[in-house]
């Protein structure tokens, strides 16, 4: 018999609730008040809402956080990160992975979509933390930790220890870092094995200069070119591209990952969300890693998105509080094909109950304005990950 986990007396789409999850998914959202089960939550002066989904990170950075703030990026990296990742051992990783999972679900996101090197580091501690992930087998060429050929073993070789919590991803770091006979690769790889591609894209002008100077095109029309963008590829920041390349974007189905607190920390630019949502490019929320964020707050993530796309365009309209809302969690979990992102009947149980009681969920007009624009994640009281709680207040 499946186990079963009632929520009792919640906040659901405006009305109050009980709500019955079987197994890792909702099976009854008006559940009879006899309805028994194996665990029970009492969730009176609680609203459901669904988790996060943090589609940009570099989980194992959490231990880089604050150690080079305020420079460039190019200089930020070259200078100072790499040359700390490259002292880092596994165990660092592990460790660095494990404290950026607790900082995830404690903030509410039960997803994150991670690009890092010892990926089985970041296999054990997502493991251990009942959250979903997806992980990339990460390509920098110029990296020491980067092993082309077995990392493309593992990918053959993959058996997720979680039981479809986890999946792989292929994920070339960016255009400076990785050659085009690379990038093919791992495009192919990825077709041909049904996986996400995950790349930095189009972050600042230094790299968009380098692109044209190099191969005489701009870095979104050079990917094209070598046939690497299709509906499988996540591609982070994306702030420097003009309309044509929105268009191209949108063509070929792209998920652009926006990491408004990064670009802004590093002055890399501004995210032109809407001439995106213009042009109709998918869009979803990442936070970056905490070395340049510096956190992993899903929910902050969301207010400076919505804030930013509204000062950008001089137009108060732009990215309201329900889209952004729905960038931060169904789009996310559309993104990597994840059966979640929405309260319904039928799909996976992730979700969170806000403690409508916070002093910053009220008057509560309009909730998820609220959780946008007001909250702070200290309202979170419990988050549910694939069936079970796997954080509480």
């Amino acid at each position: 018999m499946k186990n079963t986990l009632l929520v009792k007396n919640v906040l659901h789409d405006g009305r109050k609730t009980n709500i019955l999850v079987e197994g890792n998914r909702f099976r009854n959202m008006a559940a009879p008040e006899e309805t028994v089960a194996d665990k029970v939550i009492d969730a009176q002066g609680k609203a459901i809402l669904p988790p996060f989904f943090n589609t940009h990170t570099h989980a194992a950075m959490s231990l880089l956080r604050g150690y080079a703030d305020d420079m460039p990026l190019f200089k930020w990296l070259s200078e100072y990160i790499w040359p700390f990742e490259n002292k880092m051992t596994s165990h660092d990783i592990y460790e660095g992975s494990k404290l950026a999972v607790r900082e995830m679900i404690k903030s509410g996101s039960v997803f994150f979509n991670d690009m890092y090197f010892d990926l089985e580091e970041t296999v054990r501690a997502v493991d251990e933390s009942g959250m979903r992930a997806a992980l990339g087998v990460t390509f920098v060429e110029s990296h020491s930790k980067s092993q082309q050929e077995d990392k493309l073993q593992m990918l053959r070789h993959w058996n997720d220890p979680t039981g479809g919590r986890i999946q792989l991803t292929v994920a070339p770091h960016a255009i400076y870092t990785v050659s085009d006979e690379l990038f093919r690769k791992c495009a192919e790889t990825a077709h041909e094995m049904n996986l996400k591609l995950h790349v930095h894209l189009s972050e600042t002008a230094k790299e968009v200069e380098d692109c044209v100077r190099e191969h005489g095109m701009t870095p979104v029309r050079y990917l094209d070119s070598l046939g690497v963008l299709g509906p499988n590829v996540i591609a982070a920041h994306v702030v420097h591209v003009d309309r044509e390349e929105m268009d191209i974007l949108a063509e070929r189905g792209v998920t652009i990952s926006h990491c408004p607190c990064s670009n802004m920390k590093l002055a890399s630019g501004v995210f032109k969300a809407k001439q995106l949502i213009e042009a109709g490019c998918k869009i979803t929320i990442g936070t970056d890693g905490d070395s340049s964020n510096n956190n992993q707050d899903m929910r902050e993530e969301m207010k400076f998105a919505a804030l930013l796309a509204k000062m950008s365009s001089g137009d108060p309209e732009t990215l309201p509080a329900d889209e952004a809302f729905r960038w931060a969690t169904a789009a996310g979990a559309e993104a990597f094909d994840i059966d979640s992102g929405v309260i319904a009947q039928g799909k996976l149980a992730d979700f969170i109950l806000v403690d409508l009681n916070d002093e910053r969920m009220r008057p509560c007009h309009h909730l998820v304005s609220n959780w946008v624009y007001s909250a702070d994640t200290s309202a979170i009281d419990k988050v549910v990950c694939d069936g079970k709680v796997i954080y509480e207040k």
